[in-house]
């Protein structure tokens, strides 16, 4: 194995993805004396407006690729549906982080179940389903309510349904375009949690605390830090985010969806899903931690020093959905409120637009 390779201040990142996840990546890029180079299929994505340089491009466009890889120094992406084989065209040119495989087995709900699963670590009851005689036999093992969800692609709810009793399981099917598909059992939750935590690739690895997380329409609404969980809880979580990223050979910041139970008075979670990628539940870290998930994940794909990552103070983050960041004028006149809005030309329902986070004494 060759040694990492470590970046210097005037390197560049080159970034697949153009949104607002890589817009904040290279905002905190910028401070570290590094540049960043977007590469996105989309016109006018955000992140171009903050960025040294951009290629507007698809990514199966190998003759862009090949320019855009040979101008910069490393590899991300900000979303895990960029596909397996553009991060393999570039990881044979440059450095990609995280790399294909990590990519790969998180873009597929059942493989990363199965991935989870096998390290021993506890997730809901899943079958994989093909055809309607499939989903029957999965039903029939798994019992009702359960969530039936295509395999690939979907996020904030979409390419999902709940089977509960007396539905029509062939109807749960063609609502999600008959797309092969995992059915998990239902957990009888109290809440839902997260874990964004980073490694590098010399296998330091560093977890922010537990973060609570509210959602509306699938959609998260609000972030706050500390969660109500007990100190148990936060061992085990950042132990659960560490042997998944060591398991991976993760490179970079990632975040481990989590689901809290309580059986018999005592608090344990179930792990529902992993972002390769920094994530929405840890954006309260941009001003509420020492050092923010988009700066721990500039340092780790650049082979530095991971930072601190302790909070400074009670910490809420709020989501801007929609036409709610017209209220950004009445945000701004907010004692102690921190908003970031995401340049984003039009706003839609569902869409998000930007978020503010709001820091209390501890």
């Amino acid at each position: 194995m060759s040694a990492p390779r470590i970046l210097k201040p005037g390197d560049t990142i080159g970034i697949l993805g153009g949104g607002q996840l890589a817009r904040m990546i290279a905002l905190a890029a910028a401070p570290l004396g590094l540049k960043t180079h977007i590469y996105a299929p989309e016109a006018g994505s955000p992140a171009f407006d903050v960025a040294s340089a951009h290629t507007q491009a698809a990514y199966d466009d190998l003759d862009a690729l090949s320019a855009f890889a040979t101008s910069v120094d490393v590899v991300t992406y900000e979303f895990e549906n960029v596909p397996v084989d553009t991060a393999t065209f570039l990881g044979a040119i440059v450095p990609v982080h995280p790399g294909a495989r990590a990519l790969g087995i998180t873009q597929d709900r059942l493989d990363e179940k199965t991935f989870v699963s096998r390290l021993g670590i506890e997730t809901a009851p899943f079958a994989e389903v093909n055809d309607e005689a499939g989903l029957d036999a999965a039903l029939a093992e798994i019992g009702r309510p359960a969530v039936l969800k295509t395999r690939r692609f979907g996020y904030d709810g979409k390419g999902q349904v709940i089977i509960r009793e007396g539905d029509d399981a062939a109807a749960a099917f063609n609502a999600i375009g008959r797309h092969p598909a995992i059915l998990e059992g239902f957990v009888p939750f109290e809440r839902e949690v997260s874990v964004v935590a980073a490694r590098s690739e010399d296998g330091r690895f560093k977890a922010y605390e537990v973060t609570e997380n509210e959602h509306r329409h699938h959609i998260l609404h609000r972030s706050t830090v500390p969660a109500d969980v007990t100190p148990a809880v936060e061992a085990v979580s950042a132990e659960i985010a560490r042997r998944i990223g060591e398991a991976l050979g993760y490179v970079g910041v990632f975040a481990v969806e989590m689901f809290l139970v309580v059986e018999d008075g005592a608090q344990g979670v179930i792990v529902n899903e992993i972002a390769p990628r920094v994530h929405n539940s840890g954006h309260w870290t941009l001003d509420g931690a020492v050092t923010s998930q988009f700066e721990q994940h500039v340092r780790a794909i650049a082979g530095w020093p991971l930072g601190a990552v302790e909070r400074l103070g009670r910490v809420e983050m709020t989501n801007l959905i929609g036409d709610e960041a017209d209220s950004w004028h009445e945000i701004l006149a907010e004692p102690g409120a921190h908003l970031h809005l995401y340049g984003k030309a039009e706003a839609r329902p569902g869409r998000k637009m930007g978020h503010v986070t709001r820091i209390f004494e501890p």
